[in-house]
């Protein structure tokens, strides 16, 4: 999973700019920025994304300002750093390759950024395959040397129990680009006030979860305490594809809210699925702390590790 969002959100700004787009199309051993990386270059030399953190993106803009200058796609290879390391190595030793290539029918067709967007807006992923020899992009699957990249939702982070944990983990989410709903049906705690700028849902939390239909690129944290509150939400998120299903409380209330949900027809397999006590084992004390470690157990399963 790659961090697009706002290379899409400026293509899509953009649109009828001439554009470059520099992707990491491969990359080996300490790679400061993961395949599918994105760089969207305007040809008034403004650009938007990363695909090194800052230690190539001077030799790519350079070479991005040829290719809207109508030069052809380029595959671009940086390796291990040498005297001149912070212009066109990798100080941190890895390896990198990046297509460069323009944004138009013939490179990257502009139509493309509204597919994305269209699958996107609909919670679907959709795969776009690039022919590295040509440069040219398309949604139907390409032969021969070809490089496929994966555009997913949004993440989302639904956040049931509007508590003080919750306050510190929406702080957290947001830098993180990560869309948040906070469903709390008490009145009292799901406030503007406690939650300015944050999407506010009243329903019940089973209701709210059926609604918002959450996926792989979602998470549900339960953290009202209240069994009539969380133990829903729970059964609902686990009746869905949900990426990361989290629980606040200690071992013994994690093991009552297992029995609980068993005895409601919740499946083994599923609850399994439950990381509670929710977050990372990082000794956290205080609902900032507690936050983190569980928007660290969320990243982690996100991207394929366990929590």
């Amino acid at each position: 999973m790659s961090d697009n969002d706002g290379v899409l959100e400026k293509a899509r700004e953009w649109a009828g700019a001439p554009l470059a787009l520099a992707t990491v199309v491969s990359t080996w051993g300490s790679a400061p920025r993961p395949r599918g990386s994105h760089m969207l270059v305007h040809g008034d030399g403004r650009f938007e994304g990363s695909v090194s953190g800052g230690c190539v993106e001077n030799d790519i803009l350079a070479t991005a300002a040829e290719v809207i200058g109508g030069a052809p796609a380029v595959l671009k290879r940086y390796g291990v750093a040498d005297a001149a390391a912070w212009e066109v190595g990798l100080p941190c030793g890895g390896e990198i390759a990046v297509l460069v290539q323009p944004v138009a029918a013939h490179g990257f067709d502009p139509e493309l950024f509204e597919r994305i967007a269209e699958a996107r807006g609909r919670g679907e992923s959709v795969l776009v395959s690039t022919d590295l020899d040509s440069g040219q992009s398309s949604l139907r699957p390409v032969e021969g040397a070809a490089f496929v990249n994966r555009y997913d939702p949004p993440r989302r982070l639904i956040i049931v129990g509007a508590v003080q944990i919750a306050q510190a983990l929406v702080g957290l989410a947001r830098p993180l680009g990560i869309e948040t709903v906070v469903v709390d049906p008490r009145a009292r705690f799901l406030t503007e006030e406690r939650f300015p700028g944050v999407t506010l849902d009243d329903r019940w939390p089973d209701e709210a979860i059926e609604a918002l239909a959450p996926g792989r690129t979602s998470a549900v944290v339960t953290l009202s305490h209240d069994p009539k509150i969380d133990d829903p939400a729970l059964a609902a998120a686990l009746s869905r594809p949900t990426g990361y299903v989290a629980a606040l409380g200690s071992k013994r209330s994690h093991a009552a809210r297992r029995d609980r949900l068993a005895a409601a027809g919740v499946a083994a397999s599923d609850l399994d699925r439950i990381d509670g006590p929710a977050g990372l084992s990082i000794g956290a004390v205080g609902p900032a702390e507690i936050a983190l470690s569980i928007a660290a157990a969320m990243v982690q399963a996100w991207r394929g590790g366990s929590a």
